[in-house]
């Protein structure tokens, strides 16, 4: 397994570029199966996530090929409606198949998603709404079967609760389906517009994606298109915070701000300087000492779960306390026990965890356990003294596009080191 190693003390200066969405161009990817005419996708990032969902998409009987930058990709027929637990064990959108199969194949065997132990993501809101369409739902020995020989038909759903991927799922699901559906308590997140885009690009009619009330009048078939995914706003925001724990000046270009809202204000508020030097970038700094700030993840547009972590290895610098709450995942507290080795002062407490600011953080061997807490811990490695090596870097691998090279240039001394 790849390991990295850092030295901290280096204030990053520069600019770093954001890559495409990793949870945007998966849903994207899924929507494929949709039609049988070629999908042309730009942006789509070189993480383990995509190619997990690219070997996916060529068992089920999709074409790939991947040409000057952008992805085409072909499903002239669903060979094999069925996602194998042995290809998606490490991906939690596996579920996002589902509504797509069944829409156009009449059938699907997905197995339960796997991917970061950060708490559950229950699917049994995807099959809910599913079983409102029209489709007959089985699950055994780990799968989920469903089933609509006859077609999906429209029909309203209510989410019990603000689901990404169940809102992404049964869009795709309701675009074939006869008739209309509602969609009420909807995710509102960026990436659930730029797959309603999509999707419309391609022969969908679809009203209110970013709202929390979708509505879909279904269609008998879609076509090919061509679509540019947006922005990867969590990696990103992950490199403003690294410009402002190390003290420095950085630029993070190819972004789109308005997604980053919630984030900027509290790191204005931590005393960080954040300017628009461009509709697609951002300038961080900051120049005199951090103040601790509270913090409650929410669905968007509120601050995003997916940099919570981040987020806290920042505040292991500010002065004073600062509490973390955490509503969307019960068990995404793993990397405070690694901070911790670090010299971080964390108390957890249930869902709220407490940071006491100002630690002088020292070089450790650590373990990343999902893709977020990897993050957080590569940032606290830019401030801390010495020599920091962290492990199973596969799971930053999963959804951040060569990090190591990005930070580099802004002058982290950051190493891959790949063990025989």
């Amino acid at each position: 397994m790849d390991r990295f190693v850092i030295r901290g003390g280096v204030p990053l200066h520069g600019e770093v570029s954001t890559s495409g969405a990793k949870n945007s161009a998966l849903p994207a990817l899924a929507a494929c199966l949709l039609t049988e005419e070629p999908v042309i996708l730009h942006r789509i990032p070189a993480v383990r996530d995509i190619v997990t969902m690219g070997k996916l998409l060529r068992r089920i009987g999709a074409k790939l090929e991947l040409k000057a930058g952008a992805l085409r990709v072909e499903v002239r027929s669903i060979a094999s409606p069925e996602a194998p637990y042995e290809l998606v064990k490490t991906m939690r959108a596996s579920s996002l198949v589902l509504g797509a199969l069944v829409a156009r194949a009449g059938r699907a065997r997905v197995s339960l998603p796997g991917g970061c132990a950060i708490g559950a993501r229950p699917i049994n809101l995807h099959l809910a709404g599913l079983e409102q369409l029209g489709a007959r739902i089985h699950q055994e020995h780990g799968y989920v079967e469903a089933q609509a020989p006859a077609g999906l038909h429209g029909g309203a759903y209510s989410f019990e609760r603000i689901s990404v991927t169940g809102t992404e799922d049964l869009m795709m699901a309701a675009v074939l389906a006869e008739g209309e559906t509602l969609l009420e308590n909807a995710a509102r997140e960026p990436e659930v517009g730029d797959l309603a885009s999509l999707l419309v690009k391609m022969g969908a009619q679809i009203e209110g994606a970013g709202t929390s009330t979708i509505r879909i009048r279904g269609v008998a078939r879609l076509h090919g298109a061509e679509h540019a995914i947006i922005a990867d706003r969590i990696e990103a925001g992950t490199f403003l915070i690294a410009g402002a724990i190390t003290g420095g000046e950085l630029v993070v270009a190819d972004c789109v701000p308005e997604h980053l809202t919630a984030l900027i204000l509290k790191l204005r508020q931590a005393g960080a300087e954040v300017a628009e030097v461009s509709p697609t970038s951002l300038r961080v700094s900051a120049p005199g000492p951090l103040r601790a700030v509270d913090v409650t993840t929410q669905e968007h547009p509120g601050f995003a779960t997916d940099l919570q972590a981040q987020f806290m290895a920042l505040m292991t610098q500010a002065q004073g306390s600062s509490l973390i709450s955490e509503t969307i995942f019960e068990n995404r507290f793993m990397h405070a026990l690694e901070l911790m080795r670090m010299g971080a002062d964390i108390r957890i407490e249930g869902r709220q965890a407490i940071v006491a600011g100002s630690s002088q953080l020292t070089g450790a061997s650590v373990i990343a356990s999902d893709l977020r807490a990897s993050a957080s811990l590569v940032l606290a490695a830019l401030v801390a003294t010495g020599e920091t090596v962290i492990d199973r870097v596969y799971h930053i691998d999963r959804g951040y596009q060569r990090i190591e090279e990005k930070l580099a240039r802004a002058g982290a001394r950051i190493r891959r080191v790949r063990e025989a």
